[in-house]
């Protein structure tokens, strides 16, 4: 990892060479780097993992195994722009399997409780139309669903 840009760090209890494998096998341009490991100073037990670099989606990050002091909640969530229902359902049904549970309006929180919003990248656009009935309907169908239906959102924006 280079020292420009950010990188997100994720606090695991214990799972983050998991974690990290986890997401790596989800998406595209990703792949698992540098892996740290405790050594005899502790404070984990020597040679198990403290922290993994990866790269998910092109995106820098490192899982800590910080342990069980904090937790992930709604306040952060990662959004995953899809061109279309193909990656919407991708996403959505890997990050919600063995755990993971879907939630309203696109959002869902994966089988470590990270939230993600899987949406499609032209949404914005469309509940943001200045035609305030376009952006209405959009919004009300959007509103209704968990995972989200681009035909359906498309029918709701052209009044279908």
């Amino acid at each position: 990892m280079t020292t420009d840009g950010f990188t997100t760090c994720l606090w695991f209890d214990g799972q983050a060479e998991e974690a990290a494998d986890y997401y790596v096998s989800i998406f595209k341009n990703s792949s698992v780097g540098r892996v740290g490991r405790f050594t005899e100073a502790g404070p984990g037990p020597a040679g198990s993992v403290v922290a993994v670099e990866f790269t998910a989606n092109g995106q820098k990050f490192v899982a800590l195994n910080g342990g069980p002091q904090f937790k992930f909640n709604e306040a952060i969530s990662f959004q995953i722009f899809c061109a279309d229902q193909e990656e919407i359902d991708h996403y959505w049904n890997r990050l919600t399997e063995n755990g993971g549970e879907g939630g309203p309006c696109g959002w869902l929180k994966d089988r470590y409780g990270v939230s993600w919003q899987v949406v499609p990248d032209r949404l914005i656009d469309m509940i943001g139309d200045p035609d305030p009935e376009k952006a209405t309907r959009t919004s009300r169908a959007m509103l209704s669903m968990g995972k989200l239906d681009i035909a359906e959102l498309d029918r709701a924006y052209s009044g279908e």
